[in-house]
Order: structure tokens, then sequence, then C-alpha cells
């Protein structure tokens, strides 16, 4: 039997869910949650093998719930259901440690098929999601390498780099780039740790002499 935990704010969402994996015989639904605040309290006396994990929630969200998960909960399977499906929102939550990520338009053999691939340790991606991921690969398929005469940062480090030196907040750079805040500093720490500065200001100076940036 696989059990599963529900993640969504929205109660008439979980409501749903429930009914329609509750119906399958290899599954049971063994608890609920609004947040990942709400989600971590409970595992502890809730096992699960797949929390299925909305991605925009209020308090703390899906990226950093699949973070604190795989940190916490390196077994428990993460499979992302969500009605955002651009593919910075799906690149988002694969980095945080998501195994699958389905939209909410999804059909219930989808999402039933979903939940049993992740939970016998695979990958899986909705039909939809998975055309959007490859069209973003398609036409930009080394963005997460690094550039030529780049210092070793990756595409999406260049592109915090030139938010950082426009003088944007941690905050505003996640917004325009559809990442937590803590995704950002991360990028920013690791940058740092490339370039051998010690704070940002030593970082866009840097980045400045290697012409990483325009004076």
């Amino acid at each position: 039997m696989i059990r599963v935990f529900l993640v969504d704010d929205h109660h008439i969402v979980r409501s749903g869910l429930h009914l329609l994996l509750s119906a399958q015989p290899d599954l049971e639904v063994v608890g609920e949650a609004g947040d990942g605040y709400e989600l971590l309290a409970q595992l502890p006396a809730t096992p699960a093998d797949v929390v299925l994990l909305d991605v925009n929630m209020p308090g703390m969200d899906g990226p950093e719930t699949a973070r604190q998960l795989r940190a916490q909960y390196p077994d428990v399977r993460i499979l992302a259901l969500t009605m955002l499906d651009k593919e910075n929102h799906i690149f988002q939550m694969l980095d945080a440690g998501a195994h699958g990520y389905l939209l909410k338009s999804s059909g219930v053999d989808e999402i039933v098929t979903g939940v049993r691939t992740v939970a016998a340790g695979g990958q899986f991606l909705c039909t939809a999601a998975g055309l959007t991921a490859l069209q973003k690969l398609r036409d930009n398929p080394r963005a997460t390498e690094p550039t030529e005469k780049s210092g070793g940062l990756s595409r999406r480090e260049i592109e915090v780099l030139q938010l950082i030196s426009q003088g944007l907040t941690t905050g505003e750079i996640a917004d325009k780039l559809f990442l937590s805040k803590r995704t950002i500093e991360t990028h920013r720490q690791n940058m740092m740790e490339k370039m051998q500065v010690k704070n940002t200001a030593a970082l866009i100076k840097q980045a400045m002499a290697d012409g990483l940036l325009m004076d």
C-alpha cells in the first residue's frame, strides 16, 4: 500500500484528491496539510511514502517544503501538483528536490500513474509539463551550464548577478525569476565562493573586472 500525504492550501482540492486516490486499491491517503509547516509537524507521527505537494501556498511554499523534506525525510518521494505550468516553476520544483510534476488539469489516470511512478523510485512529468520542459530545453539547451568567459558561473547565476548589479533586492530578484528568496541567496553565496570574494560589493567589483558586467 502506498501512503500518500496531501499538501494544498485549498480544502476543497484536498477533499477531491482524497476521494480520487482513496478509490485506488493500492493507495491510502494518510494525512492532509495546508502548507509545509503543517506537513512537517505531522510527518513524525504520520509516515508517508509520497507527498503530493502544491507549489504556491502561504506560509512555507512548495519549493521550500521540498527542500526541507529532502533534508529531513530523504526517503519520502515528492510529487508536485499545481496549476502553475510555466517552465520556471517546473524547474524550480525539480531543483528543490521534487521527483515529479503534475498539473491539476491532469486526468485521473495521469495523477494516479504519477503517484505510483514516484513511489516506485521513478521520475514523472505529466504530458503538459513534459512538453513545456522539452520546449525550454530545445530553446536553450545549455541554460544551466557555465558560459564562455563566465568565471565558472552558470547562465542562471549570471542572470542573478546582473539583477544584483542593478540594485534589485533578493525579494525582487526572486519575484522576477519565479524563484524563492533562499534560492537567490544560494546563488549569491555560490558565486562569491566561485569568485573567491566575501561580500556582494566585492562580487560586483570582481564581475566587472572580469567583464561579466558592463561598467
